[in-house]
């Protein structure tokens, strides 16, 4: 056999493990099809990044790191977070001089938050409006699935409220429908770059009649292992109540989130919604929700026309008066739908009534009345297709919901051992077709901390999930949202001892 071949093979295969975005199968030119099934692989490193938290000298922010227990992965690795540097005077960061104020006796920063094995959550804490963006790496058995939960309360003031939000790794594209520059919103898009050369990005805004002219959000630099916060409203001239927020990256990548503070209605975290798609679900809509309104915007040239359902525990429901959503090209789109999940769990569908047009979508959703409300986000998300996580879940106020938009589902639930103590425990529920469950949680036995949940389908339709983490405070229901995508913890790789006589020939 040609060693070439081999080696060329062998390469794909470990930056396939690596990245997580590599797949490759055999072309087949002697007629028969002799490439095996490509295996599936725990990804080997990958990486998150979390925004600065908050500019309140009361914010108390918590990090919960988990990965899950993944076969194949060996012994070895690490992980940890440490604050972004930043960029001094002579446009060097404190990475690039070796000047960190957090040194320790190797030279290094001093970590926020270093993992000491999967399978158990490990925490971090921060205080005040200085706490900076931290970025993340985990390598060997850190990897899989690695999910980092960022958690601020601020129980006064602007911002006032539960804000959560999962690390994300970094990426070239983002959408935030739901944003907004409306005199009682302050929302800022966060941007981090966790590589070592200056990362250039724009942000383009879309609101009820289309595009909005700003040159300001051309050409935005973040320096290496930095982080930049664009206040919205400085990009355009008049405010916009509904905006979908367009975060496209020239050279580099970024991770990228938007803080949305609102004056009376608290404040939480805008995750971006998944790609485009004819078809999009919405999961977890809190059973007491006061107000929920959907945003969506239609990025191609024609416009949109969808059918929207509510999968309550019993079934779809469409909710009266707003059966449908048109969308025109270009443009942002929002309509109010009060109370819609009337005391029960829910989740929203849309689907296309003709010809499926590419959509993104997101929910900003109200509970509590009067001066005690508190608001947070839920944007489009992708299935659960292997496994999903959830880290920073306490003995209390931690609800997830399943939603199974076609057939049935069979899903598998693990509440992991306690940061501080505990053992695992699973359970496994049933969700009926076209219905979402508010599933009672398995509880870690001897719990103590805070514990991860995992979400692994076992056979059925697919499955999307959320998670509501709820603290009330001063008779405020505070409260914020996690969607719960796949965690991306293995890779498709080409199987190195399939028939590679095709390749000598």
């Amino acid at each position: 056999m040609n060693r070439t071949t081999v080696s060329l093979i062998a390469g794909v295969a470990a930056l396939a493990a690596v990245t997580g975005f590599a797949s490759m199968s055999e072309p087949d030119t002697s007629g028969s099809d002799t490439a095996k099934a490509a295996a599936q692989l725990p990804v080997e490193r990958t990486s998150l990044l979390c925004p600065a938290p908050s500019t309140s000298d009361l914010a108390e922010t918590a990090y919960t790191s988990f990965t899950p227990v993944a076969e194949g992965t060996g012994d070895d690795g690490a992980a940890e977070l440490t604050a972004a540097g930043e960029e001094s005077a002579d446009g060097k960061t404190d990475a690039d001089k070796g000047d960190k104020k957090d040194d320790g006796e190797d030279g290094k920063e001093k970590a926020v938050l270093t993992p000491k094995e999967p399978g158990k959550p490990v925490t971090g804490e921060a205080s005040g409006a200085e706490s900076p963006a931290l970025v993340g790496t985990a390598e060997g058995r850190f990897a899989p699935g690695w999910t980092v939960q960022q958690t601020t309360e601020i129980p006064a003031g602007s911002g006032r409220g539960l804000l959560g939000t999962n690390c994300t790794a970094p990426d070239t594209e983002f959408w935030f429908p739901g944003a907004s520059t409306a005199k009682e919103r302050t929302d800022y898009a966060h941007l981090t770059n966790p590589d070592d050369s200056a990362a250039v990005a724009d942000i383009e805004l879309y609101g009820k009649d289309g595009a909005l002219k700003s040159t300001v959000g051309e050409g935005i630099q973040i320096p290496p292992h930095s982080s930049e916060a664009v206040l919205l409203s400085t990009l355009i001239d008049e405010p916009q109540t509904n905006l979908t927020v367009h975060v496209t990256v020239r050279s580099g990548r970024v991770a990228a989130a938007v803080q949305a503070i609102d004056d009376k209605l608290g404040g939480d975290w805008l995750g971006p919604s998944t790609d485009p798609a004819g078809s999009l679900v919405l999961p977890g809509i809190p059973k007491d929700a006061t107000s929920v309104r959907l945003v969506a915007f239609a990025p191609g040239d024609a416009d949109a026309d969808l059918k929207v359902r509510l999968a309550s525990p019993n079934g779809p429901i469409t909710p009266a008066g707003n059966e449908t959503l048109h969308i025109k090209a270009g443009m942002t789109a929002a309509i109010n739908l009060g109370d819609v999940t009337r005391g029960e769990a829910g989740s929203l569908m849309l689907t296309p009534t003709g010809r499926p047009t590419p959509v993104v979508a997101a929910l900003k959703v109200t509970r509590g009345k009067g001066d005690r409300q508190e608001t947070a986000f839920i944007p489009a998300t992708g299935p659960v297709e292997t496994r999903a996580t959830a880290a920073d879940n306490r003995s209390k106020g931690s609800t997830l919901s399943l939603v199974a938009p076609g057939r049935a589902a069979k899903v598998k639930v693990t509440a992991s051992a306690g940061s501080s103590g505990g053992t695992a425990a699973s359970k496994t529920y049933t969700i009926k077709g076209g219905t979402t469950q508010n599933v009672e949680l398995p509880v870690p036995g001897g719990l103590k901390g805070t514990y991860a949940l995992t979400v692994e389908p076992q056979s059925g339709g697919p499955v999307y999930a959320a998670r509501m983490l709820e603290a009330a405070s001063g008779g405020v229901p505070m409260f914020t949202m996690q969607t719960l995508p796949d965690d991306r913890g293995t890779v498709e790789v080409p199987d190195a001892a399939q028939d590679l006589s095709v390749l000598q020939k």
